[in-house]
């Protein structure tokens, strides 16, 4: 085997080689290649960018970090159930008070049975509005406490309102009581002169009375028949000291000779209220009230309203 070598100048030389020469020379040019590909194989791989430890211990961090948010919010939604549950208990027990109130207040006011109706749910209705289709089959339905909660609600604004409509019809009913003239202006004494005509204690001659008198101990009580504001709470001319309260619907009274007034000009008063003492100031005999009612600025005789009894 011969082997001729050329160098930059164009130089050339030659080799012979002989049969080991020859077995030598190919085993290394055979060689080279496998070792290569044998130490190549045993060179460490470079890990990739994507799937570094770094990313590995982001990956993981980000997978806590979710953990404690879904637990934070599996606590919260926790919370928040439980005080849902508080909250309908809550409104149950209202619900059970506002019936009791309810039930009694009906009672007490003697309304006729059925009128207000209380622990049973309100009578509802109505005609299906055709321009909502699908109105009859909604694809969500809320879960049960809540769809027990919102009936709570409606019950409870169900009687709220009935309450409402039953305090109003009391006070109204309250107030006419307060304004219904009935009793006598005193606490103690007895009616010493009537209404209508009678002979005039000073003159003599026969006059026109046109209220009642009610005798009794200077300085006992005298006393509003009716509630009313004040319109009039000084001296007057044949009255003495008189005290005039007007009740509404028309209606009035006058309270006349007291020694001493408790109310003045304005002031509201209710039934039985005491309002003067019992005096003699005026055009007058003796410790007495002189009593007078008055429908549409006109004097009515007191007698039918010293008899009634309040309602």
């Amino acid at each position: 085997m011969k082997v001729i070598l050329v160098n930059e100048r164009g130089g050339t030389r030659s080799f012979s080689f002989g049969g080991l020469s020859r077995a030598l020379l190919g085993f290394c040019l055979l060689g080279l290649p496998v070792g290569a590909f044998l130490v190549g194989a045993n060179l460490p791989v470079a890990e990739s960018d994507v799937f570094d430890s770094r990313t590995a211990k982001a990956w993981s961090k980000a997978l806590r970090k979710q953990q404690q948010q879904i637990d934070e919010a599996d606590r919260e939604a926790r919370e928040q159930l439980t005080a849902l549950t508080v909250k309908l208990a809550e409104m149950q027990a209202r619900l059970t008070r506002l019936d009791a109130l309810g039930e009694r207040l009906t009672t007490v006011a003697k309304l006729d049975e059925g009128e207000f109706q209380f622990g049973s749910a309100p009578a509802v209705g109505g005609p299906e509005d055709p321009g909502i289709a699908g109105a009859s089959e909604l694809p969500y339905e809320p879960p049960e406490f809540l769809e027990a909660i919102g009936e709570l609600s409606d019950q409870i604004a169900d009687r709220q309102m009935q309450l409402n409509t039953l305090e109003t019809l009391l006070a109204d009913r309250q107030l006419q009581d307060e304004q219904f003239i009935a009793g006598r202006p005193i606490s103690r004494g007895w009616m010493s002169s009537r209404y209508g005509y009678r002979t005039d204690p000073f003159s003599g001659r026969r006059t026109w009375h046109k209220g009642v008198d009610f005798a009794g101990k200077k300085g006992s009580d005298v006393v509003s028949v009716a509630a009313g504001v004040v319109t009039w709470a000084e001296d007057r001319y044949g009255y003495g000291q008189l005290v005039e309260i007007n009740h509404g619907n028309g209606y009035s009274t006058r309270y006349g000779h007291n020694s001493e007034l408790k109310v003045k000009l304005g002031d509201v008063v209710k039934k039985g209220q005491v309002i003067a003492l019992m005096g003699s100031s005026g055009r007058s005999t003796g410790p007495h009230v002189h009593f007078e009612v008055y429908k549409n600025n006109r004097a009515v005789d007191p007698a039918s309203y010293i008899r009634r009894t309040g309602r």
